[in-house]
């Protein structure tokens, strides 16, 4: 534990004092620049954003030294990046977000990559608040509620200025083993195909997503998140230890346009994706990698390292100046308030640690078997309800 907290502090000083910055770098551009040009606004707020997120792409590259292995076609690994993408992916650990911001920077996109996120997220200190200006869209997983606020939050992303990543996890919670047997539990009781290695999907997000997008997103990158039986599966708290994962990651792309039309017939859609994730997963489990697949290098960019060691570079010599001019250090009033100070971070990085864990969501509900001839909304009531 003590050895935990010598990490975490340092490492979560930098991350809140530059972040902090960042934050107020982004309201005033919110309030000044926003009203006059959306577009301005949305190119700084992109590169001031991508100076906070790259260091915990540095965190998963250079200081955990984690091992992304990207299996895809080449036709696919070249248009990522040039391209708005609607990207559903599993919910496999506790970092899938962050492995999504790994490949977004490798493509180009970090700071245009977007998600849709329960609304507590954008209450975390500096990443949340950072993910609020760069339009992340937050929902309270009340569909009568977050009907409307989704299908406006996507139709916003119509003039957005440069090619962006807009993630869903549609299985809406990550994937547990507790989780993995009330799906399969409900799928049984509804006569629904009983999932391996997925949750159930929730459609009804994906389907607003492709209706209100299908017009200007022109792909679906279908990602499958592994983690071979060799590797620890990774966590925030191993991250900060700088102790190494390896992931794997298969990515498959779908032209929006060869969607169905219907909601049901898109929803059905998603279902169906889902299944063959399960059966590649299964392949996976077999065979600790994606078999027949084409792996391809993603590399490991010295960009994120420069930005940290910039940033600790500021910071070092900025506090250095305000310890010189206040004396904060002699007496035991300032002393105390820097103790504080560092307590705070150490709060927040524990926050932040705590509500990236698995098994801090709720596990699904499990529904009493339904009819067969019911609808497909009622027969996806409890389901939707997985958290």
């Amino acid at each position: 534990m003590a050895m935990a907290a010598a990490v975490i502090v340092p490492l979560g000083l930098l991350f809140f004092i530059s972040g902090l910055v960042v934050n107020l770098v982004q309201a005033i551009c919110y309030v000044l620049i926003r009203p006059l040009s959306k577009n301005t606004y949305r190119k700084i707020n992109r590169v001031v954003a991508e100076t906070l997120w790259l260091q915990l792409v540095w965190i998963v590259d250079w200081w955990a030294g984690v091992k992304i292995q990207v299996f895809a076609d080449n036709e696919t690994f070249k248009r990522m990046g040039k391209e708005h993408a609607l990207v559903v992916c599993n919910h496999r650990s506790d970092i899938d977000w962050l492995v999504g911001w790994i490949l977004a920077q490798r493509s180009g996109c970090l700071g245009s990559a977007l998600a849709v996120m329960k609304k507590s997220s954008k209450f975390l200190p500096v990443i949340g608040w950072s993910m609020w200006f760069s339009e992340y869209l937050f929902l309270e997983r009340n569909w009568a509620k977050d009907e409307s606020t989704l299908k406006s939050g996507l139709q916003r992303l119509n003039d957005f200025p440069r090619p962006f990543w807009l993630a869903l996890f549609v299985e809406g919670t990550r994937f547990t083993e507790a989780k993995l047997k009330a799906a399969q539990e409900y799928a049984a009781s509804s006569e629904l195909p009983v999932p391996r290695n997925v949750l159930i999907p929730r459609t009804k997000g994906f389907v607003s997503a492709v209706s209100n997008m299908r017009s200007f997103v022109p792909a679906i990158y279908d990602m499958t998140v592994a983690i071979p039986k060799t590797s620890p599966p990774p966590t925030m708290l191993r991250l900060f230890k700088g102790q190494p994962s390896v992931v794997h990651v298969h990515i498959k792309c779908h032209s929006m346009k060869d969607l169905p039309e219907s909601d049901d017939a898109i929803a059905q859609w998603c279902r169906d994706q889902f299944m063959a994730k399960d059966a590649l997963l299964d392949k996976h489990i077999a065979a600790d990698t994606f078999p027949g697949q084409q792996e391809q290098n993603i590399g490991r960019p010295i960009k994120s390292l420069a930005v940290v060691l910039s940033w600790a570079c500021l910071l070092t010599l900025g506090a250095m100046k305000f310890l010189h001019w206040s004396n904060l250090l002699s007496s035991w009033k300032g002393i105390a308030l820097s103790v504080l100070g560092l307590g705070i971070i150490t709060l927040c990085m524990q926050i932040l640690i705590r509500s990236s864990q698995s098994e801090r969501s709720t596990p699904a509900k499990v529904a009493p078997a339904k009819p067969k001839d019911h609808s497909e909304s009622s027969s996806q009531t409890e389901v939707e309800k997985q958290k």
